[in-house]
């Protein structure tokens, strides 16, 4: 069997990639992270544990490493890892378009097979497909993981997420940098993607366009944690529900304030420009911050 090797990045990893500098970050569209946990879950009860007969990850090179063990499968942010018994991980990042499906043997796929960017046959005959996702990556070992994750903040979709971390984190940012740009910044936190960012806030009662230097330590706390506690309610249900059955802001412009009957408001935010919506009346503006919108 060839020695492993790392077959192919694609795509721009963004709002996720490297270090801090003092400036305001941007992101490409991205799931969020209970999305990732659920996948995970459903490739893990498909193939985990189980010995591959046939592994394809579709790209310019590379070979095809069938014979080796899937020893789990787990999600860290946005990227879902599949561990193989060799050493070596596959990595996949989904961003919006791409997903994981499982078939039981023979089954029919439901997107076309030139779209598959990886295919894992395991020796019962259950298949999982990975469609679609721009970034798919095999890592050699731990130190290829820690180059690839080890900028990323605390995974808030675990139990054991360092919510102390996360706020030390928005420090690191250009105070300038609005809080519904950080809290899509997975280097502050892992999970956040654009549903979440306007419910937290509406949560929080905090307008998404402060500034992070004008939010302070306890209220950062509580973004933190309502974060975390939001994420975590909607591992495994299905439908993600945030406020009563449903959504308080998110896709609800023009519609009236599940809290206070304010109409809620959207508008584009970021680079590239995400909707962002929010309660005038529940998350106002602060008294001298006259060119946010409110």
């Amino acid at each position: 069997m060839p020695s492993p090797v790392v077959l192919e990045t694609t795509g721009d990893a963004a709002y996720d990639d490297g270090p801090f500098h003092g400036v305001t970050p941007w992101v490409h569209n991205m799931p969020e992270g209970d999305s990732i946990v659920g996948a995970a879950r459903r490739v893990s009860a498909a193939i985990e544990g189980k010995v591959m007969t046939r592994i394809e990850i579709r790209q310019r090179a590379g070979s095809h490493r069938a014979g080796t063990r899937v020893k789990r499968v787990e999600a860290h942010g946005k990227h879902l890892l599949i561990r193989f018994d060799d050493g070596t991980t596959l990595r996949t990042h989904l961003r919006m378009n791409g997903r994981w499906d499982t078939y039981p043997p023979e089954a029919r796929w439901r997107r076309p097979a030139h779209r598959a960017r990886v295919v894992l046959e395991a020796d019962d005959g259950f298949t999982a497909v990975c469609f679609d996702a721009p970034e798919v990556e095999l890592l050699r070992d731990r130190r290829d993981e820690a180059e690839r994750l080890g900028h990323l903040g605390p995974d808030l979709c675990r139990p054991d997420a360092d919510l102390d971390e996360m706020v030390r984190r928005f420090g690191h940012l250009d105070p300038a940098t609005q809080l519904g740009v950080a809290l899509l910044d997975q280097r502050i936190a892992c999970g956040v993607g654009n549903v979440y960012k306007s419910e937290i806030c509406f949560a929080c009662r905090i307008n998404p366009f402060t500034p992070i230097a004008r939010i302070d330590i306890t209220q950062r706390a509580e973004l933190a944690a309502t974060a975390a506690r939001l994420l975590r309610a909607n591992l495994g249900t299905g439908r993600r529900v945030t406020y009563a059955n449903g959504y308080a802001v998110y896709r609800r412009a023009r519609r009236p304030c599940p809290r206070c009957g304010t109409v809620v408001k959207m508008r584009r935010q970021g680079e590239p420009a995400r909707n962002t919506y929010w309660c005038p009346e529940c998350q106002p503006t602060l008294p001298d911050a006259s060119t946010w919108p409110g």
